[in-house]
């Protein structure tokens, strides 16, 4: 059995900086209200809840928009411009750190408990990376001619990676980087990780961090809004 080095024990020991890069530069077209980062539910944006959630966990927020857009007066992140792609718009964010561990975040999923921020951010420490998800409950089919059934799928082992992503910064700035000079698209920081043969660690998530992104699922964060802003947020 090989030896715990000095420097193995002071940097577990040592408390690491903690940033949170949300990529919020995309169109929303989907949801057709413009940005999507910038739609309010319960009085709030999106990206306004993300940051409230985050930010007390946090040593710093920071924000990648579209080209030409501020942040509103009062929002406790740092803005930087974002890219043409999510991907390259943390690549942008993570340039723009000097933390430890950073968390990607999604604007879009703005119901973020406090349990799920410390597990994932302890987890990226400890691990190198990790990513909230929850076990897949549903019936998978692999449809047959897009809209026929098909091929059921076993759902054992399988679970609905969400966010945030945490990563040691300098891991997954080199998996950014190489996946830029290799040029290979990805919209998921953790598959760029795993990519590269490193281990990411599953945190369960919670079924309030679900993704907005159908006029369907604004209507649903209206309701969670409704009670999440009443109570707290574990």
């Amino acid at each position: 059995m090989e030896g715990v080095t000095g420097q193995e024990v002071a940097e577990q020991n040592s408390k690491p900086k903690i940033a949170a890069l949300i990529p919020a530069a995309g169109s929303g077209t989907r949801l057709g209200r413009g940005p999507k980062a910038f739609v309010e539910v319960g009085g709030l944006s999106l990206l306004a809840r993300s940051v409230v959630c985050l930010s007390p966990y946090v040593d710093e927020v920071l924000v990648a928009l579209p080209a030409g857009m501020q942040l509103p007066n009062g929002m406790q992140a740092r803005a930087i411009a974002g890219g043409d792609t999510r991907q390259a718009s943390v690549l942008a964010l993570l340039q723009a750190t000097d933390a430890d561990v950073v968390l990607i975040h999604d604007a879009a999923r703005p119901f973020l408990p406090t349990r799920v921020i410390r597990e994932v951010a302890d987890a990226a420490w400890a691990v190198g990376a990790a990513t909230a998800a929850l076990p897949v409950a549903d019936t998978l089919v692999q449809a047959k001619e897009n809209t026929d059934w098909g091929t059921l799928t076993p759902r054992e082992g399988l679970w609905a990676v969400q966010t945030p992503q945490g990563f040691r910064r300098t891991a997954l700035l080199a998996a950014h980087e190489s996946a830029q000079q290799e040029g290979h698209a990805a919209t998921d920081d953790a598959g760029l990780i795993a990519r590269l043969g490193q281990r990411v660690a599953l945190i369960p998530g919670d079924a309030r961090l679900f993704k907005v992104t159908t006029p369907g699922d604004l209507a649903l964060a209206e309701a969670v809004a409704a009670v999440w802003d009443g109570e707290a947020r574990t």
